[in-house]
């Protein structure tokens, strides 16, 4: 096959974990992959493909994942710190039976990054950020439960914000939604970026090009990387059963980005415009998609 992987007999039990046999089950499923290779197509290797037994695992994962984000969203106000937010989060997780998928991930200290104002992403909680009127903050969290990994993220306004912050979250948002309006089953990846980036151009803004989404599902990144910043027509296919996110960070300003901070994470706007990111993880299915973590 196209991706090295060998394949099962006709009348084997199919790869996928059914429990059919082969013919019934996969087979036209893979000849139709081979044939989208042999054409020249990116086709995702079949080991990137989540089985329905997967999928459920990472749903039981998504669960703690979005619980997770209602806790904070039940708390967040000002004069609350950064700190305290990663303490609810490794807490709430560690009581559900899962592991923060940030802490101690290449050498990450904390359970859950906290990106405020013009830090784009892997901002690093501290007891000295103390998030104040008018702030926006982006709290992206990750959690693996019987090693299943799930990812989401939300922006959440502090007090009342100025109408310009405001408009950057609310687009941010919307941009997500049009990304996720632009998937077609067996259609392009790309189709996601391009949209998502021609809908933030329209309304002013910019989309950072160094980071993007990713697949996840049996590890925190996996293969493919979703770029915001596409062509349409471009890309991976589509191929049901793909586990990524789709998590654009759009700038107020400029697109360049400053990764210099001595700390090795935090990524700020070079202009220090203020910037937002919604992410949220799906599986491709036959039909659409299925949103797993929000």
């Amino acid at each position: 096959m196209y991706d090295g992987l060998q394949s099962p007999g006709r009348n084997d039990e199919c790869w996928c974990g059914s429990g059919k046999k082969y013919k019934k089950c996969h087979l036209d499923f893979d000849e139709r992959l081979e044939e989208l290779a042999e054409a020249g197509e990116e086709v995702p290797p079949r080991d990137l493909l989540k089985t329905p037994a997967e999928i459920e695992g990472i749903k039981r994962s998504a669960e703690v994942n979005i619980g997770v984000l209602d806790y904070v969203a039940e708390r967040i106000a000002p004069g609350v710190t950064t700190e305290q937010i990663d303490q609810w989060v490794h807490d709430y997780t560690v009581e559900h039976g899962a592991i923060p998928a940030p802490l101690d991930y290449e050498g990450f200290p904390k359970s859950v990054c906290t990106s405020v104002n013009e830090v784009v992403c892997h901002g690093i909680p501290s007891p000295d950020e103390v998030l104040r009127e008018g702030d926006i903050v982006n709290i992206d969290c990750s959690t693996i439960k019987d090693d299943f990994f799930s990812d989401s993220s939300r922006m959440f306004c502090i007090g009342e914000v100025s109408p310009e912050a405001a408009d950057l979250v609310r687009v941010t948002k919307e941009a997500v939604q049009v990304g996720l309006g632009a998937i077609k089953p067996w259609g392009h990846l790309g189709d996601i970026g391009a949209a998502v980036n021609a809908y933030a151009r329209e309304h002013g803004y910019t989309v950072v090009r160094e980071f993007g989404g990713h697949g996840i599902g049996l590890e925190f990144h996996e293969d493919p990387f979703v770029s915001f910043v596409t062509e349409a027509g471009t890309g991976p296919i589509l191929v049901p059963g793909l586990c990524f996110t789709i998590e654009p960070m759009i700038n107020a300003g400029a697109q360049e980005i400053d990764m210099t901070d001595p700390n090795g994470w935090t990524v700020r706007t070079a202009d220090r415009s203020l910037t937002a990111q919604w992410e949220v993880q799906l599986v491709i299915t036959e039909d659409g998609y299925e949103l797993l973590s929000w």
